[in-house]
């Protein structure tokens, strides 16, 4: 969080120029997974996520986006529909850690300058680097209970579709749903393998077949300053 205080600083008494726009706010709303454990609903909220996030507007159709998230993920094999997660019975608590940087592009203009109403769709994409708990089954399968076995660092492609809208000449609201495609399959203990370096047959469980993902549906409300802008090529 303190190296997003430093980046605001800077672009706040940054020299003032025609071509720059920025917004800086809050993000807060739900997290769940999608991979081995649990239900398989791709967005049903079971932890919460917060954060914050900050855009340089380049361009009436789009800007870059850096945002810093944290949230909390669960899953338990009896909530799912699945009679073998049922008869098997695993469950997962894990925490992430995010930053993400990437360009969010609008589908309509979207001009706090224009002096009336703005609001668009727009979609997200970048890359994101995150921290999550390595799991690991603590005896051979179907037996066992998943345990945390320490940091797993790891990308994922964020995929983000939202719609905002201005409240004000200076505040903008936004709702979105963002699917995270990581590149790992161990958010759940189900591939031990990304731990030791070595497959471990009798610890492993799922679908190799497919990594994990994680997803966020919140919304976020950002305060916009600078100048009207002369907008760059890029």
């Amino acid at each position: 969080m303190r190296y997003l205080l430093v980046v605001v600083i800077m672009l706040v008494f940054a020299p003032k120029t025609n071509s720059q726009t920025f917004e800086v706010g809050p993000y807060i709303g739900g997290a769940n997974y999608i991979g081995d454990v649990g239900r398989t609903n791709f967005v049903l909220p079971s932890g919460l996520v917060g954060g914050a996030l900050l855009k340089w507007n380049r361009s009436p159709r789009h800007a870059f986006r850096f945002s810093l998230l944290y949230a909390e993920i669960n899953a338990d094999d009896a909530n799912s529909n699945d009679p073998r997660r049922l008869n098997r019975g695993y469950s997962f608590n894990n925490t992430i850690a995010e930053a993400s940087l990437g360009l969010e592009y609008n589908f309509w203009s979207f001009d706090l300058h224009e002096g009336h109403p703005q609001s668009t769709p727009y979609l997200y994409t970048g890359i994101t680097y995150f921290r999550a708990d390595h799991l690991l089954l603590d005896a051979d399968f179907p037996n066992g209970e998943l345990e945390n076995q320490g940091a797993n660092w790891d990308f994922a492609i964020p995929v983000v579709f939202g719609y905002k809208e201005s409240i004000t000449s200076h505040i903008v609201g936004a709702l979105e749903v963002g699917v995270r495609y990581t590149f790992t399959d161990n958010l759940d203990g189900s591939w031990p393998e990304e731990i030791f370096g070595n497959r471990m047959p009798k610890r492993e469980f799922g679908n190799r077949n497919t990594n994990d993902w994680y997803v966020f549906t919140g919304v976020n409300f950002t305060f916009s300053w600078g100048r009207e802008p002369c907008y760059s090529r890029f």
